[in-house]
């Protein structure tokens, strides 16, 4: 079983804990992961384009002069695609669904995949309990930044916090617009995939693990 260190308020290492190899040792295969990136890109694009037929723009319906006899093409209605104002036709539709199916397995899959690399590429770091007195920014970066020289990260660097329900670190969180807080319960696979490290509390990790493997 994969092993990591585990590190106190100060970023002295305090202790040792091992990893699910069911979580932390799947190999990656990043045509899976490029799948279920996609599955979830998808999922979350909005039909927001939408065209008129000729049905629906305005305008009558009044054949606009006799079919034979004026010397002009024939026409039936100033909405036909023809006409300036009229109906498009193959236009966009509010009506398409752009929704992508992964499997439960394959999304528990990758989830595992990408956790690996981060593990395998040391961009996660393990925090015994993260606890602030008062939710204030500055407190939090100075323990970001203790925790962050352990795996050679800086606070530039875009990162995911994971806790526990912690008002305090969630308000201190805000102000930071490269780290996000989020907890075991409703972290996502692309936040994951878009950040460069991870600060994760012990039992949030294990709860993480837990979760992932009931899947």
């Amino acid at each position: 079983m994969p092993k990591i260190k585990v590190y106190n308020l100060n970023g002295e290492a305090a202790d040792e804990m091992e990893l699910s190899s069911d979580v932390f040792g799947v190999e990656p295969k990043q045509d899976l992961i490029h799948q279920v990136t996609l599955s979830y890109l998808a999922n979350r694009r909005g039909p927001y384009a939408h065209t008129k037929t000729r049905g629906e723009v305005s305008g009558s319906g009044k054949k606009p002069w006799k079919q034979k006899g004026t010397g002009r093409a024939r026409h039936g209605s100033i909405r036909s695609p023809l006409w300036v104002g009229g109906g498009i036709t193959f236009g966009p539709r509010s009506e398409r669904n752009y929704t992508v199916k992964i499997n439960k397995k394959v999304k528990n899959k990758a989830f595992c995949m990408v956790l690996t690399d981060k593990f395998s590429n040391n961009e996660i770091v393990v925090v015994d309990k993260l606890e602030l007195k008062e939710a204030k920014t500055k407190f939090l970066v100075q323990i970001a930044e203790k925790l962050l020289k352990n795996i050679n990260k800086k606070m530039e660097d875009k990162g995911l916090l994971l806790t526990g329900v912690n008002k305090n670190v969630k308000l201190a969180t805000r102000n930071l617009k490269d780290m996000k807080n989020v907890t075991d319960k409703n972290f996502g696979f692309l936040e994951i995939i878009n950040s460069n490290y991870l600060i994760i509390e012990k039992e949030a990790l294990k709860s993480l693990e837990k979760n992932l493997q009931n899947k």
